[in-house]
């Protein structure tokens, strides 16, 4: 039995090799099978194509899985992707590639980028981006940094409006700094606009805004802005950057400085990541932008060609000189944003916009026709807004995931007192009979 590629043939070649293993039939081998799986373990279907194939396997997975209509967000969303961001962005030169440790020999990549932080800029109405931050919650805290550097002051005034999770980042950052950083609660859902201007002073490094905010409400800070200016402090404005479709943008709002994350164009939900955050800046800030920076120049024939420029990394200067010591960039995440951009052009782009706010309008007021359901945002909004319940929040969404319904974000968790509030989240994915479903669920759960 000794030698390679042996394979018993016979009824005696069969009972020598149970012998040598010690075992005294085939069934044996098979014993510790449980025998209701054992009696179906060998009913292979016909030969089929690899396409019947993986449909049949989709299927079966799907006996194991639930299905579950997700209306959550709070910073990271539900969207299509266009079939050309995978193709595109899987392409070898792309998709092993990695720092461009001598970036004059990486033409391809660099262009790649310098395009990305164009179609960053032209998005947020700014004047310069940098290569792209790990997500938008390490961008703000970037942006929080540059602020104390720029200014040489020591407080922070935060919206308490923005994100919690951007928020705990910001205050992990600056944990160890001699900064004190100040919330603003919200009134309604929305920036308390008196709130600010009392707490503004000579010592406010900056102000930290969202628009949308957490709790999905609208708004223009351009005279928040204009405020902050008048007294040398600087505004930073969190984006949502889909809602820039319908939107002000910070850059037309007179904001100093703008964060993101860039999740939402073109980068799928996966557990949390990878996504990327994108940080742009007023021209006259440029030189304290954390990160890579790609620039155009001209070789010696006058060809055009890119570069990193501007390197203010512990790993370019010296550290008392550098601006962060932040590393890496999300390059890949972010030329998926940028073919996500340029395949929707401007156009495509409004109407993706159009259709999340129309599709969250519909939501909104069916949702808001529902016994004892209030409307906390009864403002403007984009495609995001917070109800509130006649119960507990958290326990009417455990009770909707039970049906396959994952019904928003319920806030208790960070807003003391809002423990009967839920954040929903409608996208363009989301279709009229699921909102309805969602409506008939929502009234049975509260009300059954």
């Amino acid at each position: 039995m000794s030698g390679s590629g042996y394979c018993p043939q016979t009824p005696e070649q069969i009972r020598e090799m149970l012998s040598v293993i010690g075992v005294g039939s085939i069934a044996d081998l098979f014993a510790v099978i449980p025998a209701e799986l054992r009696a179906r373990s060998f009913e292979l279907p016909d030969g089929m194509s690899e396409f019947e194939m993986l449909a049949g396997m989709e299927r079966l997975a799907g006996r194991d899985r639930r299905n579950i209509v997700p209306f959550i967000g709070g910073g990271s969303y539900d969207h299509l992707i266009p079939a050309v961001v995978d193709h595109l962005a899987g392409r070898t030169e792309f998709a092993t590639s990695y720092t461009p440790y001598q970036p004059e020999c990486s033409q391809g990549t660099l262009q790649a980028l310098y395009e990305y932080q164009t179609a960053i800029c032209r998005l947020t109405g700014m004047d310069a981006s940098n290569a792209s931050l790990y997500d938008g919650g390490t961008a703000l805290a970037e942006a929080a940094l540059m602020a104390l550097r720029i200014t040489g002051r020591k407080k922070i005034l935060m919206d308490a409006a923005v994100n919690p999770f951007s928020r705990q980042i910001v205050r992990t950052y600056l944990a160890n700094l001699a900064v004190e950083i100040v919330e603003v609660p919200a009134v309604k859902g929305q920036s308390d606009r008196q709130a600010f201007l009392a707490a503004l002073d000579d010592e406010t490094a900056a102000i930290v805004l969202q628009n949308p905010n957490f709790f999905g409400g609208v708004d223009d800070f351009s005279d928040l802005a204009a405020a902050a200016r008048d007294r040398g402090v600087l505004s930073i404005v969190a984006v949502y950057p889909l809602s820039l479709g319908l939107l002000k943008t910070p850059g037309e709002m007179g904001a100093d400085l703008a964060v993101g994350d860039g999740q939402s164009l073109g980068n799928p939900l996966c557990f949390g990541g990878p996504s990327f955050g994108f940080l742009v800046v007023k021209k006259e800030h440029i030189r304290n932008l954390p990160g890579r920076i790609v620039g155009e120049t001209v070789d010696k024939d006058g060809r055009r060609g890119f570069v990193l420029t501007l390197q203010a990394r512990e790993q370019h200067i010296r550290r008392q000189k550098a601006t962060s010591n932040i590393c890496s960039n999300q390059s890949l995440c972010a030329l998926r944003g940028l073919i996500f951009l340029a395949a929707l052009g401007r156009e495509g782009f409004a109407e993706l916009a159009r259709l999340n706010y129309d599709k969250a309008q519909y939501a909104k007021g069916l949702l808001g026709s529902v016994r004892g359901v209030l409307l906390v945002t009864a403002g403007p909004s984009f495609n995001e807004f917070t109800l509130s319940l006649p119960k507990d929040a958290a326990t009417v969404s455990e009770r909707l995931l039970a049906v396959g319904i994952a019904a928003g974000i319920p806030l208790g968790r960070w807003y003391p007192g809002m423990e009967s509030c839920l954040v929903v989240t409608v996208t363009e994915k989301r279709t009229r009979a699921e909102i309805d479903t969602l409506a008939t669920r929502l009234e049975e759960v509260l009300w059954s």
